[in-house]
């Protein structure tokens, strides 16, 4: 294997004069039938959703944000209860539909342009990132107690994103402060339900496939046992711990971005072991059986992993070349409890025996991201029908979006 099988990657929107990226990966940027694509875009001064016609190049903007970026997770110095949530969009691909936070609003519109404000955040909430169910009929917005981030980003907060100097997770233990799952029916606004989570700060939610009554969430940035305090059920009932120490698996381990496979029967997660390598994993969510498979120890780029519809995966980070030597990068970002630098170049497919626990990758292009801030990170994603991967990339002043071909074999 080597460099010349690499694609170049082809521009899907955007321009040195403003920044555009895709959704967050836990919803699919991309119409069901692989038409449009839906991403945030600042060309106007402030960021908007706005959605492109991949057939005919039109593009149209749905939401109407004048009052910049909203302050919530990873958006730490945006305006507080002002603006777009950035994090708060996701897609409902099966119906165009949009979801989305305006300042205190929660907000749903599509093709038409025409906004709907079903409720609002509770007040002195936290937001991160949003997830509608596959039916279309809930929304699940996680939110945290805003002590959380309760600081001044000017003084008291460092890196690129100004994030706080002290630990998050830290001070939710010791303060108690809670997260709750707010469920809304998508066509009323009504808020069904209403799940308190002590001692946690949720970021991420995602509804189960095929029964919304469960919805997976995590613990971020744990400052203690992030190896099996990161992924969470809450089967409607019960709070169910998703990863568990046994053999290899142990409580010091580093675990992240968790995601559902299409049916609903698996959980995919990446991480790193103690001390070790890093590794791709997934648990039969019936059985809870796992398949860990560690990669090689040059594999050391952070990344993420996503997933098509038949269990193939993307990812943004860790693969490289034999005998590459890699671009040496700073990255004000890179201070995380990650163990590894966020200096990936490739895009790249993998190809899982998860019985065998052998990975064939296949690398498709480079994306070249500088990785500063998390709009800069990559976060490929499939389109439906499994051909093609689209990823956002930071390689010279601004953020745009791109994509690359996949040839099924």
């Amino acid at each position: 294997m080597n460099q010349k099988c690499l694609q170049e990657k082809q521009l899907v929107w955007g321009s040195e004069e403003y920044n555009t990226q895709l959704l967050y990966f836990t919803s699919s940027s991309l119409s069901a039938d692989d038409k449009r694509i839906y991403m945030i875009c600042d060309s106007q001064g402030s960021p908007n959703v706005i959605v492109k016609d991949l057939e005919t190049g039109e593009i149209r903007q749905l939401s109407q944000n004048t009052e910049g970026c909203l302050k919530s997770y990873v958006y730490f110095n945006g305006n507080p209860e002002k603006g777009l949530g950035k994090a708060s969009v996701c897609l409902d691909a099966e119906r165009d539909i949009v979801y989305y936070i305006q300042g205190n609003d929660i907000c749903k519109v599509g093709m038409d342009g025409q906004i709907q404000i079903l409720n609002q955040i509770p007040s002195g909430q936290m937001t991160a990132f949003s997830h509608v169910s596959r039916d279309g009929n809930l929304l699940c917005i996680p939110t945290t107690d805003g002590r959380c981030l309760d600081y001044d980003p000017e003084t008291e907060g460092y890196g690129l994103d100004q994030r706080p100097i002290y630990d998050i997770d830290g001070r939710v233990q010791e303060e108690h402060l809670n997260s709750y799952l707010h469920v809304y029916d998508t066509h009323t606004g009504e808020e069904l339900k209403r799940v308190t989570v002590p001692d946690c700060w949720i970021t991420h939610v995602q509804f189960h496939p095929k029964d919304p009554d469960k919805i997976m969430y995590n613990h971020e940035w744990a400052s203690f046992d992030c190896g099996i305090r990161r992924m969470w059920l809450y089967d409607g009932k019960n709070h169910i711990r998703l990863r568990t120490p046994s053999g290899e698996r142990r409580a010091d381990d580093w675990v992240c971005h968790e995601m559902w496979s299409d049916d609903g029967n698996y959980v995919i997660y990446h991480g790193a072991l103690a001390g070790g390598p890093a590794f791709v994993g997934r648990l039969d969510i019936r059985s809870m059986e796992y398949s860990e498979i560690p990669l090689p120890s040059e594999y050391n780029a952070y990344g993420h992993f996503t997933m098509d519809h038949e269990g193939n995966l993307v990812c943004d980070g860790y693969f490289k070349f034999p005998d590459e030597i890699k671009k040496v990068r700073e990255n004000s970002t890179d201070n995380g409890p990650d163990p590894h630098k966020k200096d990936g170049e490739y895009i790249s497919v993998q190809k899982v025996d998860w019985e065998k626990k052998e990975i064939t990758w296949i690398p498709l292009c480079r994306h070249e991201s500088d990785w500063l801030g998390q709009d800069a990170h990559p976060h490929a994603i499939y389109n439906h029908k499994g051909d093609r991967v689209y990823f956002s990339s930071r390689n010279t002043a601004k953020v745009k979006v791109y994509c690359a071909d996949v040839k099924n074999s």
